[in-house]
Protein backbone atom coordinates (compact mmCIF):
# COMPACT_ATOMS: atom_id res chain seq x y z
CA UNK A 1 0.00 0.00 0.00
CA UNK A 2 1.06 3.43 -0.98
CA UNK A 3 2.15 6.18 1.75
CA UNK A 4 0.11 8.70 0.68
CA UNK A 5 1.48 11.06 3.36
CA UNK A 6 4.73 11.58 1.99
CA UNK A 7 3.58 13.31 -0.69
CA UNK A 8 2.54 16.09 1.62
CA UNK A 9 -0.33 17.71 3.03
CA UNK A 10 -2.08 20.82 2.00
CA UNK A 11 -5.26 22.97 2.92
CA UNK A 12 -8.52 22.15 1.23
CA UNK A 13 -10.80 25.26 2.55
CA UNK A 14 -11.40 24.25 6.13
CA UNK A 15 -9.58 20.47 5.88
CA UNK A 16 -5.62 19.59 5.37
CA UNK A 17 -5.87 16.82 3.23
CA UNK A 18 -3.15 14.65 1.55
CA UNK A 19 -1.91 15.78 -1.59
CA UNK A 20 -2.85 12.90 -3.81
CA UNK A 21 -6.70 12.01 -4.09
CA UNK A 22 -9.19 10.83 -6.36
CA UNK A 23 -11.56 11.75 -9.32
CA UNK A 24 -14.51 9.61 -9.67
CA UNK A 25 -15.28 10.92 -13.00
CA UNK A 26 -14.44 7.62 -14.99
CA UNK A 27 -16.92 5.64 -12.60
CA UNK A 28 -19.95 6.89 -15.10
CA UNK A 29 -20.35 4.87 -18.35
CA UNK A 30 -18.65 6.15 -21.76
CA UNK A 31 -18.30 9.59 -21.91
CA UNK A 32 -19.23 10.87 -18.57
CA UNK A 33 -22.54 9.37 -18.98
CA UNK A 34 -24.74 7.07 -17.85
CA UNK A 35 -24.25 3.72 -15.46
CA UNK A 36 -20.90 2.15 -15.22
CA UNK A 37 -20.31 -1.34 -17.12
CA UNK A 38 -19.19 -2.80 -14.20
CA UNK A 39 -20.90 -1.29 -11.02
CA UNK A 40 -19.60 -3.78 -8.54
CA UNK A 41 -15.90 -2.82 -9.74
CA UNK A 42 -16.93 1.09 -9.17
CA UNK A 43 -17.55 0.38 -5.49
CA UNK A 44 -14.51 -1.90 -5.00
CA UNK A 45 -12.22 0.96 -6.42
CA UNK A 46 -13.95 3.47 -4.04
CA UNK A 47 -13.30 1.67 -1.29
CA UNK A 48 -9.79 0.53 -2.55
CA UNK A 49 -8.86 4.43 -2.89
CA UNK A 50 -10.20 4.69 0.96
CA UNK A 51 -8.57 1.84 1.67
CA UNK A 52 -5.06 3.40 0.07
CA UNK A 53 -5.24 6.91 2.55
CA UNK A 54 -7.58 8.48 -0.18
CA UNK A 55 -8.96 11.56 2.18
CA UNK A 56 -9.70 13.37 -0.84
CA UNK A 57 -12.82 13.00 -3.32
CA UNK A 58 -13.52 14.66 -6.87
CA UNK A 59 -16.83 14.37 -8.00
CA UNK A 60 -19.98 16.12 -9.53
CA UNK A 61 -23.08 15.60 -10.10
CA UNK A 62 -23.49 16.04 -13.45
CA UNK A 63 -21.22 13.07 -14.12
CA UNK A 64 -23.67 10.48 -15.11
CA UNK A 65 -25.82 12.47 -14.25
CA UNK A 66 -25.78 11.52 -10.61
CA UNK A 67 -23.96 8.31 -11.02
CA UNK A 68 -21.25 8.79 -9.33
CA UNK A 69 -22.71 10.47 -6.23
CA UNK A 70 -24.44 7.60 -6.08
CA UNK A 71 -21.71 5.45 -6.34
CA UNK A 72 -19.79 6.83 -3.88
CA UNK A 73 -22.47 7.19 -1.33
CA UNK A 74 -23.71 3.37 -1.54
CA UNK A 75 -19.79 2.65 -1.40
CA UNK A 76 -18.55 4.72 1.31
CA UNK A 77 -21.35 6.07 3.77
CA UNK A 78 -21.12 6.85 6.95
CA UNK A 79 -18.21 8.98 5.65
CA UNK A 80 -15.17 8.68 7.78
CA UNK A 81 -14.54 12.15 9.22
CA UNK A 82 -11.50 12.95 7.52
CA UNK A 83 -13.16 12.60 4.08
CA UNK A 84 -13.34 15.27 1.98
CA UNK A 85 -15.68 15.49 -0.47
CA UNK A 86 -15.27 18.08 -3.57
CA UNK A 87 -18.01 18.98 -6.10
CA UNK A 88 -18.94 21.09 -9.11
CA UNK A 89 -21.55 22.72 -10.47
CA UNK A 90 -22.39 25.40 -13.47
CA UNK A 91 -23.15 22.57 -16.10
CA UNK A 92 -26.12 20.04 -17.08
CA UNK A 93 -26.47 17.32 -19.47
CA UNK A 94 -28.60 16.83 -22.20
CA UNK A 95 -30.37 14.02 -23.34
CA UNK A 96 -27.82 13.19 -25.48
CA UNK A 97 -25.07 13.41 -23.28
CA UNK A 98 -23.84 17.55 -24.49
CA UNK A 99 -22.46 19.14 -21.20
CA UNK A 100 -24.77 22.18 -20.85
CA UNK A 101 -24.39 25.51 -19.14
CA UNK A 102 -26.47 25.56 -15.89
CA UNK A 103 -25.76 29.16 -14.44
CA UNK A 104 -28.86 30.69 -13.10
CA UNK A 105 -29.42 30.79 -9.44
CA UNK A 106 -32.67 28.39 -9.61
CA UNK A 107 -30.01 26.29 -11.48
CA UNK A 108 -27.14 26.17 -9.12
CA UNK A 109 -29.64 26.14 -6.13
CA UNK A 110 -30.66 22.78 -7.86
CA UNK A 111 -27.40 21.38 -8.44
CA UNK A 112 -26.43 21.65 -4.95
CA UNK A 113 -29.64 20.11 -4.10
CA UNK A 114 -29.15 17.12 -6.02
CA UNK A 115 -25.02 16.90 -4.43
CA UNK A 116 -26.66 17.34 -1.20
CA UNK A 117 -29.42 14.41 -1.44
CA UNK A 118 -27.22 11.90 -3.86
CA UNK A 119 -23.55 12.03 -1.44
CA UNK A 120 -26.06 11.77 1.75
CA UNK A 121 -24.82 15.15 2.89
CA UNK A 122 -26.35 18.00 4.79
CA UNK A 123 -23.23 20.50 4.00
CA UNK A 124 -21.05 20.14 0.89
CA UNK A 125 -17.10 20.59 2.05
CA UNK A 126 -16.49 22.13 -1.13
CA UNK A 127 -18.21 23.27 -4.26
CA UNK A 128 -16.59 24.28 -7.16
CA UNK A 129 -18.05 26.61 -10.19
CA UNK A 130 -17.27 25.29 -12.93
CA UNK A 131 -17.36 27.88 -15.74
CA UNK A 132 -18.78 26.76 -19.46
CA UNK A 133 -17.75 29.90 -21.10
CA UNK A 134 -15.16 26.69 -22.97
CA UNK A 135 -15.94 23.22 -22.34
CA UNK A 136 -11.99 21.96 -21.46
CA UNK A 137 -10.13 25.81 -21.77
CA UNK A 138 -11.47 28.81 -20.48
CA UNK A 139 -12.73 32.00 -21.78
CA UNK A 140 -13.40 35.16 -20.75
CA UNK A 141 -16.62 35.93 -19.24
CA UNK A 142 -17.85 37.35 -15.79
CA UNK A 143 -18.79 35.12 -13.28
CA UNK A 144 -20.31 37.36 -10.80
CA UNK A 145 -24.04 36.54 -11.42
CA UNK A 146 -23.12 32.53 -10.68
CA UNK A 147 -20.38 33.12 -7.98
CA UNK A 148 -22.74 35.50 -6.18
CA UNK A 149 -25.79 32.75 -5.90
CA UNK A 150 -22.87 30.33 -4.94
CA UNK A 151 -21.69 32.77 -2.34
CA UNK A 152 -25.83 32.90 -1.27
CA UNK A 153 -25.71 29.25 -0.58
CA UNK A 154 -23.02 29.00 1.47
CA UNK A 155 -24.36 32.12 3.61
CA UNK A 156 -27.34 29.86 3.94
CA UNK A 157 -25.55 26.98 5.38
CA UNK A 158 -25.13 24.44 2.58
CA UNK A 159 -21.77 25.11 1.73
CA UNK A 160 -18.68 25.08 3.31
CA UNK A 161 -15.92 26.31 1.21
CA UNK A 162 -16.07 27.37 -2.43
CA UNK A 163 -13.67 27.03 -5.51
CA UNK A 164 -13.47 27.91 -9.21
CA UNK A 165 -12.67 25.34 -12.18
CA UNK A 166 -11.75 26.20 -15.82
CA UNK A 167 -11.21 29.80 -15.30
CA UNK A 168 -8.96 32.75 -16.51
CA UNK A 169 -6.72 34.83 -13.95
CA UNK A 170 -8.78 37.75 -14.47
CA UNK A 171 -12.12 35.58 -13.31
CA UNK A 172 -10.41 34.52 -10.42
CA UNK A 173 -9.68 38.00 -9.34
CA UNK A 174 -12.94 38.85 -10.11
CA UNK A 175 -14.15 35.79 -7.88
CA UNK A 176 -11.53 36.78 -4.90
CA UNK A 177 -13.28 40.05 -4.57
CA UNK A 178 -16.87 38.62 -4.32
CA UNK A 179 -15.64 35.87 -1.78
CA UNK A 180 -13.25 33.36 -0.25
CA UNK A 181 -11.63 31.08 -3.06
CA UNK A 182 -10.10 28.13 -1.80
CA UNK A 183 -9.21 25.82 -4.98
CA UNK A 184 -8.51 26.59 -8.36
CA UNK A 185 -9.63 23.62 -11.17
CA UNK A 186 -8.04 23.68 -14.54
CA UNK A 187 -6.48 21.17 -16.92
CA UNK A 188 -3.12 21.02 -16.39
CA UNK A 189 -0.38 18.34 -16.86
CA UNK A 190 2.96 17.61 -17.91
CA UNK A 191 2.56 18.28 -21.80
CA UNK A 192 -0.41 21.00 -21.10
CA UNK A 193 1.13 23.90 -19.05
CA UNK A 194 -0.37 27.06 -19.75
CA UNK A 195 -1.23 27.76 -16.41
CA UNK A 196 2.63 27.77 -14.82
CA UNK A 197 2.60 31.56 -13.58
CA UNK A 198 -0.97 30.91 -12.30
CA UNK A 199 -0.09 27.99 -10.32
CA UNK A 200 3.14 29.93 -8.66
CA UNK A 201 0.79 33.37 -8.14
CA UNK A 202 -1.95 30.51 -6.03
CA UNK A 203 0.68 29.23 -4.39
CA UNK A 204 2.28 32.70 -2.73
CA UNK A 205 -1.73 33.41 -1.72
CA UNK A 206 -1.51 29.40 0.07
CA UNK A 207 -4.99 28.71 -2.34
CA UNK A 208 -4.62 25.29 -3.67
CA UNK A 209 -4.37 24.33 -7.56
CA UNK A 210 -6.07 21.06 -8.30
CA UNK A 211 -5.52 19.82 -12.25
CA UNK A 212 -7.81 17.90 -14.07
CA UNK A 213 -6.67 15.57 -17.10
CA UNK A 214 -3.56 15.13 -14.95
CA UNK A 215 -2.69 11.98 -16.60
CA UNK A 216 -4.21 13.38 -20.06
CA UNK A 217 -7.91 12.69 -19.71
CA UNK A 218 -9.92 11.79 -22.76
CA UNK A 219 -6.25 11.55 -24.96
CA UNK A 220 -4.40 9.80 -22.56
CA UNK A 221 -0.42 11.53 -22.33
CA UNK A 222 1.84 10.24 -25.05
CA UNK A 223 5.63 11.39 -24.67
CA UNK A 224 8.54 9.36 -25.88
CA UNK A 225 10.86 11.28 -23.49
CA UNK A 226 8.01 10.64 -20.61
CA UNK A 227 8.02 6.94 -21.51
CA UNK A 228 12.45 6.48 -21.57
CA UNK A 229 12.60 8.15 -18.26
CA UNK A 230 9.93 6.41 -16.74
CA UNK A 231 11.51 2.89 -17.94
CA UNK A 232 15.01 4.11 -16.17
CA UNK A 233 13.50 4.87 -12.70
CA UNK A 234 11.50 1.34 -13.50
CA UNK A 235 7.87 2.93 -13.07
CA UNK A 236 5.09 3.51 -15.52
CA UNK A 237 4.60 6.76 -17.20
CA UNK A 238 2.05 7.43 -15.82
CA UNK A 239 3.22 7.49 -12.44
CA UNK A 240 5.95 9.76 -13.53
CA UNK A 241 3.81 12.27 -14.77
CA UNK A 242 1.92 12.15 -11.63
CA UNK A 243 5.26 12.43 -9.16
CA UNK A 244 6.24 15.46 -11.72
CA UNK A 245 3.19 17.00 -10.67
CA UNK A 246 3.81 16.72 -6.86
CA UNK A 247 6.94 17.87 -6.93
CA UNK A 248 5.84 20.77 -9.29
CA UNK A 249 4.41 22.88 -6.82
CA UNK A 250 3.43 22.13 -3.42
CA UNK A 251 -0.08 23.81 -3.53
CA UNK A 252 -0.74 21.12 -6.66
CA UNK A 253 -3.30 18.45 -5.25
CA UNK A 254 -3.85 15.49 -7.33
CA UNK A 255 -7.30 13.73 -7.99
CA UNK A 256 -6.16 11.24 -10.88
CA UNK A 257 -8.83 8.88 -12.20
CA UNK A 258 -9.77 5.38 -13.14
CA UNK A 259 -12.50 2.52 -12.67
CA UNK A 260 -9.83 -0.08 -12.49
CA UNK A 261 -8.05 -1.69 -9.27
CA UNK A 262 -5.29 -2.16 -10.72
CA UNK A 263 -4.36 1.60 -12.38
CA UNK A 264 -5.51 3.38 -9.19
CA UNK A 265 -2.65 1.47 -7.23
CA UNK A 266 -0.43 2.49 -9.91
CA UNK A 267 -1.68 6.15 -9.66
CA UNK A 268 -1.46 6.15 -5.70
CA UNK A 269 2.10 4.80 -5.82
CA UNK A 270 3.72 7.96 -7.38
CA UNK A 271 3.70 9.71 -3.72
CA UNK A 272 6.26 7.15 -3.10
CA UNK A 273 8.54 8.67 -6.36
CA UNK A 274 11.39 10.60 -5.66
CA UNK A 275 12.34 12.76 -8.65
CA UNK A 276 16.07 13.61 -8.83
CA UNK A 277 16.66 17.64 -9.80
CA UNK A 278 17.81 16.33 -13.30
CA UNK A 279 15.05 13.86 -14.12
CA UNK A 280 12.87 17.12 -13.09
CA UNK A 281 14.76 19.71 -15.54
CA UNK A 282 14.49 16.82 -17.95
CA UNK A 283 10.80 16.14 -17.58
CA UNK A 284 10.14 19.79 -17.63
CA UNK A 285 11.36 19.85 -20.87
CA UNK A 286 8.89 18.03 -22.30
CA UNK A 287 6.48 21.26 -22.64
Amino acid sequence: MSDLSRAGHYSLGHRRVKRLGYGAMQLAGPGVFGPPKDRGQAIRVLREAVAGGVDHIDTSDFYGPHVTNQLIREALHPYADDLTLVTKIGARRGADGAWLPAFSAAELTRAVEDNLRNLGLEVLDVVNLRLMFGIHAPAEGSLEAPLTALAELQRKGLVRAIGLSNVTPAQIAEGRKLCDIVCVQNHYNIVSRGDDALIDALAADGIAYVPFFPLGGFTPLQSSALSDIAAELGRSPMQVALAWLLRRSTNILLIPGTASPAHLQDNLAAATLDLPPGVMARLARIA
